[in-house]
């Protein structure tokens, strides 16, 4: 098979964007990736990242999903997803394993925050959702709100209060959930008190 069919098989066969690794391990050395993509054979996206030309543009989701699979979006981000903050943010809130630091490190295509997370809260509250088209893993609300006074100094005060008090008023929260996450983070107190405020004022 010539290296502009295998290339396009490689892509293929991964799901529509390949990464650079992805052609060196079928043999596609560096300057012939580069050579494919000033023929128009191929199409980089981002650093690293390629697809076949006819393609559409990829999104950020796209790329989280690929080039980090067991990342979860959290804080920020999750905020945002939920509806309990305004502020879109500048860059993705992703949640990684401690393990992951070197990979995270590597990340060039999107703007990332990266959130090192010990392995025994990983996956407390982890579930997927729709990322406009792209079912990525993200923390439920009740894990997203603990998050939120776990990283209290992180965060402004205005993201912080709104999170805090549409959650309050969320048809869909689950204080139960809640209260089993915030136990399990050591953060039960913090977050009752001032979750009893709101529910009860």
């Amino acid at each position: 098979m010539n290296k502009k069919k295998l290339a396009q098989k490689v892509i293929l066969n991964k799901g529509g964007i390949a990464k650079t690794s992805d052609f060196i391990l079928e043999g596609i050395k560096n300057y012939e990736v580069a050579a494919l993509c000033k023929k128009g054979v191929i199409e980089r996206i981002r650093r690293g990242l390629y697809q076949l030309p006819q393609n559409v543009t990829v999104t950020d989701e796209q790329i989280i999903k690929k080039i980090l699979p067991q990342g979860i979006v959290c804080v920020e981000s999750a905020l945002f997803h939920y509806g309990y903050s305004d502020f879109s943010p500048r860059e993705w809130s992703i949640a990684v394993p401690r393990t992951a630091s070197r990979t995270v490190k590597r990340v060039q295509e999107i703007p990332l925050k990266a959130y090192f997370i010990q392995k025994n809260f990983f996956n407390l509250g982890k579930t997927t959702d729709d990322f406009n088209g792209v079912f990525l893993s993200v923390y439920d609300r009740e894990r997203t709100i603990c998050d939120c006074f776990k990283y209290r100094t992180k965060l402004d005060n205005e993201i912080f209060n709104k999170a805090v008090n549409t959650y309050a008023t969320d048809d869909n929260k689950n204080l139960a959930n809640l209260s089993k996450y915030a136990k399990e983070m050591n953060l039960y107190t913090k977050v009752m008190n001032v979750m009893e405020v709101l529910l009860n004022g």
